[in-house]
């Protein structure tokens, strides 16, 4: 009896105290175990990362504001950190799942991410961000829904269907990996995966027979959110849906005004928002295609994605050749026209009430620029690399953010250059001096042969201009300043331009990079250090309690207990949640 009266205490206790931690704003719960299996997309066995058995992974599902709790089991043979990609972490750098960051997750240990995904919405994906492994899997989607007191700026609708696309090789990724580091470029991709799952068979010649393919199911009359994202290695994809077409509404966190595409190119690392309407007669199903941009197309024709989309009365299979890409082969223009013409829906309410456009960031003074110029691979120290402004980035084996806490020295250079560098090329930890509340305009200048995106976490920029040939002061004549989008990744094309605009209001180690893995992998990133010179925590959370260490800050690691089931670690909340279900499991004994 005595037990019980206790128990029953201890439970109004804990009651209590989860009440006033979900008060305001809720926690949600994932649990990831990242391990290999052997998969065949493309028809030939290989060894592919998976989430929970599963590949591609499980899409993580939140609303704005939201406290997301992941607890992530490395199963795999060597380090891993996952990247939210497009998840701001407003305050909290600890929590971005990459180098400059974090200490990689060791193999057999779990480590719990814990974020407020604040005053966010939209579709992005994470990934495994460390040794190429993106290459193999580890990937899936990550939905923040608006809260219900914010209105969408369009009916809801009947459906939400993730799609992950990407171009795909069938070595893995260690395979890859090495080719990069002994200076060989990946080659043409075997395939494009659409849901982690082969072409449909719509060529004879093309397509061998047995390859799985992703079907989609619909019911005429409908209308669906498609949340659809380029995953893949270092290709340019172009969506589209025969007889359809996809009404662009949101990109990347931000509405953006609604128009009507019948194809749209997707670079690697974007994610887009298409309301499609199931308008079309069911006398078959239809082609879903994802195929290579800006590539010889004869000699890529295999690199092409397909699935189906089947109405529920649908009457016959897809047959016959698949809808054209655009017909812009000798016209340059085509995509950046395209690019151009997504612009901010300035009306609707994003993650706050007020509109978005009532951030008006053309008119706000610019305090620092940088000119960020890539360029074809080189050779340093017999090494082959790419570099970025003249320098390819070494990731320190101490992390950026982690030498700041315990200020360790030497551990990078804040000396990135404003210009790009005019002597000899150099491998270094070199860093960009961001100023706290400053105004940033940076303009990405491509150099190379073939598109490149470009990534930055913890913010999203404002994209308000891109051209051919060199940028120069004359350019800022063409920036878009009222409703240019706001996103994490953008499109940069060979030979040409894009220039981007950074409000520096999140203070942490923030990473800008190439989003082509093998680019990236060779060195072509930095990071932007932004600090507040007043300590505080309302402008950045402290270092989290389950921090791990690495590099010249490995002693005060502690061996961890493999043998722990999983998320306690880090995850007061989570915690809170295991006592009160044992607690209730013994009151209920009594």
């Amino acid at each position: 009896m005595a037990l019980s009266r206790f128990l029953g205490l201890f439970l109004i206790h804990i009651a209590l105290l989860l009440s006033l931690c979900f008060a305001e704003d809720p926690f949600v719960f994932y649990d990831l175990e990242v391990s290999y299996i052997t998969a065949s997309p493309l028809g030939v066995p290989q060894q592919v990362i998976a989430i929970n058995n599963k590949f591609p992974g499980p899409t993580i599902n939140a609303t704005t504001n939201n406290n997301v709790v992941v607890n992530v089991r490395n199963k795999l043979d060597e380090s891993l950190l996952i990247h939210w990609s497009g998840i701001q972490q407003r305050r909290s750098s600890w929590q971005d799942g990459l180098p400059g960051t974090n200490c990689p997750i060791p193999p057999k240990w779990n480590w719990t991410y814990q974020f407020q995904v604040k005053d966010q919405i939209g579709s992005f994906f994470y990934f495994p961000s460390l040794h190429f492994q993106k290459a193999a899997g580890g990937f899936g989607g990550f939905i923040i829904n608006n809260r219900d007191i914010i209105p969408i700026p369009f009916d809801t609708p009947d459906g939400d269907i993730t799609i992950l696309i990407g171009d795909w090789y069938t070595r893995n990724h260690t395979a890859l990996r090495k080719a990069l580091d002994v200076g060989k470029d990946l080659g043409m991709p075997d395939g494009v995966l659409i849901n982690g799952k082969g072409p449909y068979r719509y060529n004879d010649t093309l397509v061998p027979d047995g390859i799985d393919y992703e079907t989609i199911n619909v019911h005429p009359g409908k209308t669906y959110r498609l949340r659809v994202h380029n995953v893949g290695i270092s290709t340019s994809l172009n969506f589209r849906i025969q007889s359809h077409n996809l009404l662009l509404a949101e990109t990347e966190g931000s509405y953006t005004v609604q128009q009507n595409y019948t194809s749209l190119d997707i670079h690697v690392g974007q994610s887009y928002s298409f309301l499609l309407t199931t308008d079309q007669n069911a006398s078959t199903d239809y082609y879903i295609v994802a195929s290579a941009r800006f590539v010889n197309e004869s000699q890529w024709k295999r690199v092409t994605g397909v699935a189906i989309l089947r109405y529920s009365n649908s009457k016959g299979k897809a047959a016959g050749p698949l809808p054209d890409p655009p017909q812009d082969e000798y016209d340059k223009t085509f995509s950046m026209n395209q690019a151009r013409s997504i612009r901010w829906n300035v009306s609707a309410s994003g993650a706050r009430p007020n509109p978005q456009g009532s951030f008006r960031y053309g008119s706000i003074n610019v305090t620092e620029i940088f000119l960020l110029r890539n360029k074809p691979p080189v050779t340093i120290d017999g090494k082959r690399r790419t570099t970025l402004s003249g320098i390819s980035f070494v990731n320190p084996a101490t992390p950026i953010r982690l030498a700041d806490q315990f200020k360790v020295k030497g551990v990078y250079k804040l000396d990135f250059p404003s210009r790009p560098l005019t002597g000899p090329t150099k491998m270094e930890t070199s860093v960009i001096n961001g100023t706290y509340r400053g105004f940033m305009e940076v303009i990405l200048q491509n150099n190379e042969t073939k598109v490149q995106s470009y990534h930055m976490s913890g913010y999203a920029f404002f994209v308000v201009g891109m051209d051919y040939g060199e940028w120069s002061e004359n350019s800022r004549g063409t920036y878009n300043k009222w409703d240019g989008i706001a996103r994490t990744t953008t499109q940069v094309y060979p030979g040409a331009w894009t220039a981007i605009l950074i409000s520096l209001d999140n203070v942490g180690v923030w990473n800008l990079r190439t989003e082509n893995l093998d680019s990236w992998y060779l060195g072509q990133e930095t990071y932007v250090r932004v600090v507040n010179p007043e300590a505080t925590n309302k402008t950045e959370l402290p270092m989290p309690d389950n921090a791990l260490y690495c590099g010249a800050l490995s002693k005060l690691q502690k061996p961890q207990d493999i043998s722990l089931a999983t998320s306690i670690t880090g995850s007061r909340s989570k915690l809170f949640f295991t006592v009160l279900m044992v607690a209730s499991a013994l009151l209920l004994s009594r």
